[in-house]
C-alpha cells in the first residue's frame, strides 16, 4: 500500500505523486508517515522533507520552508510557504547562500532580538536548501 503525497506551496504544486515513505521537518521533531497512518495534522518547520516512492528507490529532498501537514487515510497533504525540490537546486549558490548566513547569525548581537529572530530565520532557510541539494551540515 501506498501513499498520496502532495506539497502544495502558493505558487505551483512542488510534489503530486505516490510513495512508500515521507519524513517530516515538524515543529517537535522529524515525523516518518507511512501507509495506515493514523490521521493527524501538524505544523511544519523550516528544513527537509524526505519522500521514497519505492523500497528500493532513492530519497528524494524537498526544503521546505514552514506550512502544515495534514495525513488522512494515506493521502498527506503539505501546504508550505514554500518549497523548492533539491534536484533542482544548485549546489554551490546553495552552499554560499548557507556561509553567508552563518557568517551573519553569528555576527548579530544577542541584545538585538528583532535581527535574531531574522537572521535565525535567513540561516534556517539557507540551511533547509543546502541540505536538499545534497550538502552536509
Amino acid at each position: 500500500m501506498t501513499l498520496t503525497v502532495r506539497v502544495i506551496s502558493p505558487d505551483k504544486t512542488v510534489w503530486d505523486a505516490e510513495a512508500e515513505e515521507v519524513v517530516l521537518p515538524s515543529t517537535t521533531g522529524q515525523l516518518g508517515i507511512l501507509s495506515g497512518h493514523a490521521p493527524m495534522l501538524t505544523a511544519l518547520d523550516i528544513g527537509v522533507m524526505r519522500v521514497r516512492a519505492t523500497k528500493n528507490s532513492s530519497w528524494q529532498a524537498i526544503a521546505l520552508l514552514g506550512g502544515f501537514a495534514e495525513v488522512d487515510e494515506n493521502e498527506v497533504t503539505i501546504l508550505v510557504n514554500g518549497a523548492e525540490r533539491g534536484d533542482k537546486i544548485k549546489l554551490e549558490e546553495a552552499r554560499t547562500a548557507f556561509t553567508e548566513a552563518q557568517t551573519s547569525l553569528n555576527q548579530v548581537k544577542l541584545e538585538d532580538r528583532q535581527a535574531q529572530i531574522q537572521a535565525t530565520k535567513v540561516f534556517k532557510r539557507a540551511r533547509a536548501r543546502f541540505q536538499a541539494a545534497g550538502g552536509s551540515v
